[in-house]
C-alpha cells in the first residue's frame, strides 16, 4: 500500500528559468534557505536549465544517458564524441506546433525533456532540506517567449504544469515572475512604497507595478495593491544573438561571397548563420546536408579560412564555448568601455576588440522595444512615473548599463535598486509560498 505524504513543505519556492534555474525555502521568520547544487568546482546556487544527452555502453549494449545543470555541462565538455546538449526549453512552451523532438534517434516531447530537468531539480531540494517535496510556488513570466496571445500564455503554463506533474509534484501555484521579485525586495523595506520592478531573464523581460511594506503585509494583500504588468519575449539570449549576428557570424564568413565575386553571391545560405545566433541551436546543424553545404560552400568561397572556421565549429558542436565567449564580453563590458573578445578551443580562434558604444547600437531595438513595454504598463495603469518610489531590477541582463540607463533616466539613479540579482526570484516565491500556508493555516 502507497504511504500517504507528508503535509506540503512551507515556503518552496521554485524559480525555473530559460537559462538557470533555483529553489529556496523559506522558514516562518522569513529566513530564506537556498539550494545549494554541487558541481566538480564547489557548490551554487543557480542550476543551469540543461540537458545532456548521449549513448553509453553498458554491458555490451548501448544505452541513451540523461544529464542535467552543472553535469549535463560537464559530460557534455568531457565528451570526445558529443552527444546533444539542450538548452531553453522554457522558449517553446508556447509554441504548439512544437509537441516533440528527435533525439539520438528516439522521439521526446517537450513536456517529457522538461520534466527530467524538474526532477532532478526537486531530487537536489529534496537533498537539502532532508524532507519531501511535492507542493511548490513557481514563477512563469507576464509573457511566455513566442506568445502572441493570451491563449498561447494559457497554453505555455498548461505545459509547464504538466511538466510539473510529470516530475513529480502534486501540487503548483504560479505567480509572475516580477510579483515574487518584489516579495524578495519587499522584505527589506521598514515603510510602504510603491514599486515597479524589472525582471531580466534568458528569455523575457517581465515589469510588475505594485504596492509593498510592512502594513500591507499585516492588513493582507489585496487585487488592488497589484496594479499591472507587462512583458516581452527578449532579455538575455537576444542580446547574445545581436554579439553573434554583428560580431562572430562575420568572422565566420557570413558576409562572405562565392567566386566569382562579381555576382554577390553569399557563400554559405543566411539560415545556418540564424542558427547560430542561438547556440543550443548549432546542434541542428550537425547533418549529413549541412556538412555537404559548407563542403561546397568552402571550394567556392572568396574567404574560404572564414569557412573553415565555421566549419570547425559546426563539426566540433562549439556552440557552448561560444555561449560562454559571447557572456564574458557582455560581462566586461557591463564594466568597461571596450573589451576583446576572446574565443579560443583548439584550432579555432578568434578575437576582435568592441565598445560598448557598439554593443548598444548592436541592441538597440531592442532598448526601445524595452522602453514600450514600460511606457505601456503606466498607460494601462495610468499610474504617474513620479508616483513610483523606488525601481527594483533583477536578472542578468539588469547589470548591462545600457538597460539600466532607462530607469535611471525616467526615475532618477537615486531610485534605482538590485539584489540577489540570480536569486530573487526564487527568494520571492518561497516568500510568497510561506505567506500563502499562513494565510490558510
Amino acid at each position: 500500500m502507497r504511504q500517504p505524504h507528508p503535509s506540503p513543505t512551507p515556503g518552496i519556492g521554485i524559480d525555473f528559468g530559460t537559462t538557470n534555474s533555483s529553489i529556496a525555502r523559506a522558514s516562518t521568520n522569513g529566513s530564506i534557505d537556498l539550494v545549494q547544487f554541487p558541481s566538480r568546482t564547489g557548490t551554487t546556487e543557480s542550476f543551469r536549465s540543461v540537458l545532456y544527452m548521449d549513448r553509453t555502453r553498458h554491458a555490451g549494449h548501448l544505452r541513451l544517458t540523461t544529464h542535467t545543470g552543472p553535469s549535463a555541462i560537464e559530460h557534455y565538455l568531457d565528451a570526445e564524441k558529443k552527444g546533444r546538449l539542450i538548452q531553453s526549453l522554457k522558449s517553446y512552451l508556447s509554441a504548439s506546433n512544437l509537441t516533440s523532438t528527435e533525439i539520438l534517434g528516439r522521439p521526446f516531447r517537450f513536456e517529457d525533456l522538461i520534466a527530467r530537468i524538474l526532477t532532478d531539480l526537486r531530487l537536489e531540494a529534496e537533498r537539502h532540506f532532508k524532507t519531501e517535496i511535492r507542493h511548490a510556488t513557481v514563477g512563469r513570466p507576464v509573457r511566455f517567449v513566442g506568445a502572441e496571445t493570451e491563449a498561447d500564455d494559457t497554453f505555455a503554463q498548461s505545459r509547464l504544469q504538466q511538466a510539473f506533474t510529470l516530475a513529480g509534484f502534486e501540487q503548483v501555484h504560479f505567480v509572475m515572475e516580477p510579483e515574487a521579485a518584489a516579495y524578495a525586495y519587499e522584505a527589506t523595506l521598514d515603510r510602504d512604497e510603491l514599486i515597479l520592478i524589472g525582471d531580466f531573464g534568458g528569455g523575457t523581460s517581465d515589469f510588475s507595478l505594485l504596492r509593498v511594506g510592512p502594513n500591507i503585509r499585516r492588513r493582507g494583500r489585496s487585487p488592488q495593491d497589484l496594479l499591472g504588468n507587462s512583458g516581452l519575449g527578449l532579455a538575455g539570449d537576444t542580446f547574445d544573438a545581436r554579439i553573434v549576428r554583428h560580431l562572430v557570424s562575420p568572422a565566420l564568413g557570413s558576409n562572405s561571397l562565392q567566386r566569382p565575386a562579381s555576382k554577390h553571391l553569399p557563400a554559405v545560405p543566411a539560415w545556418i548563420y540564424t542558427n547560430l545566433e542561438r547556440w543550443h541551436y548549432l546542434s541542428f546543424l550537425r547533418t549529413r546536408n549541412v556538412t555537404e553545404i559548407l563542403k561546397s560552400a568552402h571550394a567556392r568561397a572568396v574567404e574560404p579560412d572564414k569557412i573553415e572556421a565555421l566549419i570547425t565549429l559546426v563539426e566540433e558542436d562549439l556552440g557552448f564555448q561560444l555561449h560562454q565567449a559571447v557572456q564574458r564580453l557582455k560581462y566586461e563590458l557591463s564594466s568597461s568601455d571596450s573589451a576583446e573578445f576572446r574565443f579560443i578551443d583548439g584550432t579555432l580562434e578568434l578575437r576582435q576588440q568592441v565598445t560598448r558604444t557598439e554593443f548598444e547600437s548592436w541592441i538597440a531595438e531592442d532598448l526601445a522595444a524595452i522602453e514600450t513595454c514600460i511606457d505601456s504598463l503606466f498607460q494601462q495603469t495610468g499610474i504617474d512615473p513620479k508616483e513610483v518610489d523606488r525601481v527594483f531590477l533583477t536578472g542578468g541582463t539588469s547589470f548591462v548599463p545600457a538597460v539600466r540607463s532607462i530607469f535611471e533616466r525616467r526615475f532618477t539613479k537615486t531610485k534605482v535598486r538590485s539584489g540577489n540579482e540570480f536569486t530573487s526570484v526564487a527568494r520571492g516565491l518561497a516568500l510568497h509560498a510561506q505567506e500563502r500556508q499562513t494565510r490558510t493555516a
